[in-house]
């Protein structure tokens, strides 16, 4: 399934592979390691990434 999936890094990434990358599906907020894209990405509801993103603030 995570290859069909539009994966994105954030634009503050420097290069050296040292990532997250995201896929947002309307049900799923998809999560998984830039050095390792094989292997099985997170899963989050949309209400916990935002919850998450929001204790970073």
């Amino acid at each position: 399934m995570s290859t069909d999936l539009h994966w994105s890094k954030s634009s503050y990434s420097d290069g050296e592979g040292e990532c997250l990358e995201v896929a947002p599906t309307p049900t799923t907020i998809h999560i998984r390691d830039s050095k390792t894209p094989e292997t099985t990405p997170l899963h989050l509801t949309p209400t916990a990434w935002f919850a998450f993103l929001k204790s970073l603030a």
